[in-house]
């Protein structure tokens, strides 16, 4: 069905008319990663010079009615209820049924000039299967998730605001253009903004050419969509505009497709049906900044798998649907067969993989044999264990008996039989290190780093340098790496005499166990880098990292070297330390 043109029907052109008047007057487009705004209560400058205000409502209007709809009641009152019925003879509510002027709405709103509140229309999300999410503390909004395919965000506003003499809080709800045409589309309706707009506007020639030479001015539309009043109002003119506007058409978004995709390496285009014939075992490579979209949100399983002496990172979603054979090679590329993304899972995926794919002669820049991130983390839980197995070792033999999982959080045994699924910390410390890393980025993994190893008791740790003769006064000042230093270097000195473990049951101290010890220089780099985290002060650390041997000249082009650089030092600190304590447990 034809509607109006109301731009250009709109008496008020050009300069003259306020840009949110435009907005609420022009239609939306096709642009499926659009967000529609479908309810507005909007206040400006509030009894300023400047103040605007905006009431705005969308209405689910059927394709057959007739264009343009006429204004509507709810216009003037920005709710689709205003107030509550009057308690009346039992059942005299029974009809009790809101609505816009005989219209379904995209929001429900609701107001008795006091109160409001919001929420997207209960048709709307089960005809689409939308699920909500709260933000509760001084933001007040609700957002509405396509868990199915998923896409979140598909809706969200605000859920409440009271009037006092003025607005508690702006209320803007905005939707998926998608979505919102997919729904209009099964109702075979279209969305119709009903509005109210309101602005005090500097004295112009072309408003006051519609006022006709009068102080105060009428304009109706002779079809009677829209009506007009200006006035003078204190060396300004007062512009008050009611409309309803055929804003959103029915006519759904063109889908995104997967097929006649042109993948680098691969002759032609490609579909879902020549994929899974693929006899060339075509191979695509993606940089593994794929992997970021999953691994950023909790709905998404991402945790890295040792298998075969590869690790994959196949992302999947809740049982719906899977990423799969997807091996990390080198520093910061994914190798997977062109038949596996083809694999049943909804097109976005597939087309978000093919944003990250890799023209050949971009492949050949990178290092195929270089450390990922997933094999380092893989070599510092390995030393983690060691010194778990030592030190619980060591504990028996001094009386102290606690198992290598008690002492550092982890379990070799849950490792080798289900990898990380149980361990959450070593699958975020193993997320995508891009070498643009931020500062703040790098920090907050130099923290996981640091916690990570930090569960050690240091009781226990206190209790074993006490049984080998250090003064309980001063292992009891002693912090986590410097209890670690000390029992280092006890196990040097012991293990330069050949003694065996038995050896740390003693009651005079090793001489200089407490002296600072550069092998283990990089545990207290980290401790600094934690700090800095939390204090922003990491001007103060970058020394640290210096006298370490890291040229932080390289920091131009991002801290992804950094995090390697700090990753390696720590593991090494860590060997440094299960070296000479198991020589000496295993004499």
């Amino acid at each position: 069905m034809p509607t109006v043109d109301h731009i250009a029907t709109f008496p008020i052109q050009g300069a003259a008319l306020p840009l949110r008047l435009r907005a609420l007057l022009s239609p939306v487009g096709l642009d499926p990663l659009e967000q529609v705004d479908v309810t507005n209560d909007l206040e400006f400058d509030n009894h300023g010079p400047n103040s605007e205000y905006v009431h705005m409502l969308m209405a689910v209007v059927p394709e057959a009615v007739e264009s343009p709809v006429p204004i509507l009641d709810e216009a003037g009152d920005g709710v689709v209820s205003h107030s509550v019925p009057v308690l009346g003879n039992k059942g005299s509510s029974a009809g009790f049924s809101p609505s816009m002027s005989g219209f379904d709405y995209i929001v429900a709103s609701w107001g008795d000039g006091s109160h409001y509140t919001y929420a997207l229309a209960e048709k709307v999300w089960m005809a689409l299967g939308l699920s909500p999410r709260c933000l509760g503390n001084e933001q007040q909004r609700v957002v509405y998730d396509d868990l199915g395919v998923p896409e979140f965000a598909v809706a969200e506003g605000e859920l409440t605001r009271e009037y006092y003499f003025q607005s508690s809080r702006n209320v803007s709800w905005r939707m998926s253009n998608a979505h919102l045409r997919k729904y209009l589309w099964m109702r075979g309706a279209r969305g119709v903004r009903s509005f109210f707009y309101q602005a005090s506007l500097p004295d112009s020639p072309e408003l006051r050419q519609l006022m006709n030479g009068q102080r105060h001015a009428d304009l109706k539309s002779d079809l009677g969509w829209y009506k007009i009043d200006i006035q003078e109002q204190r060396g300004r003119l007062l512009l008050q505009v009611w409309a309803s506007v055929d804003a959103v058409s029915c006519q759904m978004c063109p889908e995104l497709s997967a097929d006649n995709l042109v993948w680098p390496g691969v002759e032609g285009s490609v579909t879902r049906a020549s994929a899974n014939a693929d006899r060339d075992h075509h191979v695509i490579y993606l940089n593994d900044g794929f992997l970021n979209r999953y691994e950023q949100s909790s709905f998404y399983d991402t945790t890295p798998v040792f298998a075969h002496g590869q690790w994959l990172c196949s992302p999947s979603y809740r049982g719906r649907w899977s990423f799969s054979d997807c091996r990390r090679v080198g520093r910061n590329l994914i190798r997977v067969g062109l038949r596996e993304l083809y694999k049943p899972k909804p097109d976005q995926e597939i087309l978000h993989a093919h944003s990250f794919a890799l023209e050949p002669a971009q492949v050949a820049q990178f290092d195929p044999n270089e450390e990922h991130i997933a094999a380092k983390t893989q070599r510092f839980v390995a030393a983690l264990l060691a010194l778990g197995d030592n030190l619980s070792q060591l504990g028996a033999i001094v009386g102290e008996n606690k198992s290598a999982e008690e002492l550092v959080g982890l379990s070799a045994t849950e490792i080798k039989d289900n990898g990380w699924l149980h361990y959450p910390k070593l699958s975020r410390l193993a997320q995508v290190a891009p070498l643009s890393m931020s500062e703040q980025e790098f920090l907050g993994r130099c923290k996981s780093l640091h916690e990570i190893w930090q569960k050690i008791p240091n009781g226990f740790l206190k209790r074993i340098l006490q049984a080998a003769g250090c003064p309980k006064g001063e292992t009891e000042k002693l912090g986590s790496v410097k209890l670690l230093q000390a029992i280092l270097n006890v196990s040097e000195r012991l293990d330069a005499q050949d003694e065996d473990a038995n050896a740390f049951n003693g009651t005079n101290a090793q001489e200089g166990w407490n002296e600072p010890n550069e092998r283990l220089a990089a545990l207290f780099v980290g401790y600094d880098l934690r700090i800095a985290d939390a204090h922003e002060t990491f001007s103060l650390a970058l020394p640290r990292l210096q006298d370490l041997g890291f040229d932080t000249a390289s920091l131009q082009q991002g801290y992804g070297r950094a995090i390697d650089f700090v990753m390696d030092k720590v593991i090494e600190a860590f060997g440094h330390i299960n070296e000479p304590l198991g020589r000496i447990l295993a004499r």
